[in-house]
């Protein structure tokens, strides 16, 4: 009787250890996101991201393959090193199945190294640089809201068609200035436009009068900032402070979301062109997300909410169709599903990683023109995610060619 029990409680425990490292390897399924919480681009993605991905693990049900979903969260205060640091630890510690979000391109490529290393996977939301599907692509690597490329595609295209054949950018100092200004460029340049000069400032830097300064001496039709968060809404303020616009200079935001343009304020920001992957007011869908999203944090997310929201969403999709968070199984997973949800609306994963979706070309409101708190931008077109992004098998990933 005895030697039976025995025999039935090892068959029970083999089998349950069979199912668990079927499952998930430790009990939960963890996911990291890790971003900019404390500066330039806190307002950007920043705490409402992490409660994007919390309303994506709730809406879920809190869990998956019969476990529970956890979220953690860390600042790596825009600084590639920390993130490297924290992303290693999360990994090889913490046993954090998916690092996401990932604001400033120099952070996220330095952290899908890791994850690359690793064999883990990483979700990028919050950084622009095309170098993600590119030339640093990684097959545990996926870049899900927008880009470099889309931006150019959208704001630069409308501009040179508006008749800003001449720009001259201000750049923001690292990866994700030097991606934005050189696909901006290249597509004003084969629009038949022409460059004429360009300056870098430091990422965070509250005094743009030197750099606005060379920009409207070049005389350009269109002044491109290729920066982001506070530093273009500070280039903003100053630029009009120098009168730069109403001398018949054009500022571009090259990449403006909806926080910015809130806290920049519609009498300051009106008139501005921008493009974004989400918009909360585009219909009912994005209506329902944004409602809920502003009843937890106060305000109305942008694309970078809605899209850690989405790429959350969709990680624990493939964790479920695969039966596991084994890597290869999920990321195998992450290439082939389809995306269909109020972000990435007949969205597919190239080879190299990237979430091809439509993207909205919009101009923020007069004063006068918005009716209600949050309406801020008119949707001047739809441009299709075939066009607003480079097509996979051009993208310089090696993978695409295995």
């Amino acid at each position: 009787m005895r030697k039976s029990l025995i025999a039935s409680l090892a068959l029970l425990l083999a089998s349950s250890t069979a199912a668990f490292a079927a499952g998930a390897s430790d009990g939960v399924v963890k996911i990291g996101i890790l971003n900019d919480q404390s500066g330039v681009y806190a307002d950007f993605g920043g705490k409402s991201s992490v409660e994007a991905a919390k309303m994506a693990v709730e809406d879920f049900g809190g869990k998956v393959l019969g476990v529970p979903i956890e979220i953690v969260d860390a600042d790596h205060q825009n600084k590639p090193d920390i993130a490297s640091n924290i992303a290693r630890q999360w990994y090889d510690q913490d046993k954090v199945d998916a690092i996401m979000e990932l604001t400033t391109s120099s952070v996220a490529l330095a952290v899908q190294a890791v994850a690359k290393e690793k064999k883990k996977i990483d979700i990028v939301t919050g950084a622009a640089t095309t170098d993600l599907t590119g030339k640093q692509c990684s097959p545990y690597g996926f870049h899900w809201a927008y880009d470099t490329h889309a931006l150019a595609v959208g704001t630069g295209g409308a501009l040179v068609k508006q008749g800003g054949d001449t720009w001259f950018f201000l750049t923001a100092d690292y990866a994700f200035g030097y991606s934005l200004e050189q696909q901006t460029g290249d597509y004003v340049k084969a629009s038949g436009g022409k460059i004429l000069g360009s300056v870098r400032h430091p990422l965070s830097t509250n005094d743009f009068s030197s750099f606005l300064l060379q920009a409207q001496s070049s005389g350009a039709k269109v002044i491109g900032l290729a920066n982001a968060g506070l530093d273009t809404s500070n280039a903003i303020k100053q630029a009009s402070e120098f009168g730069i616009t109403q001398g018949g200079q054009h500022l571009a935001a090259l990449l403006f979301t909806l926080a910015e343009v809130h806290g920049l304020g519609l009498q300051a920001a009106q008139g501005l062109t921008l493009t974004e992957g989400y918009y909360w007011n585009l219909d009912n869908k994005s209506r329902e997300f944004g409602k809920r999203f502003f009843a937890r944090t106060g305000k109305m997310p942008n694309m970078i909410h809605a899209g850690t929201y989405s790429a959350v969403t969709q990680y624990l999709k493939a964790v479920q169709k695969a039966g596991t968070d084994d890597t290869e199984a999920v990321a195998k997973e992450l290439h082939e599903m389809p995306v269909d949800d109020f972000f990435g609306r007949g969205g597919t994963v190239g080879a190299n990683g990237r979430m091809i979706h439509d993207m909205y070309l919009l101009q923020v409101k007069k004063p006068d023109e918005s009716k209600q708190p949050w309406d801020y931008f008119n949707v001047l077109a739809t441009i299709p995610g075939k066009e607003a992004y480079i097509d996979p098998a051009k993208s310089g990933c090696d993978l695409v060619k295995q």
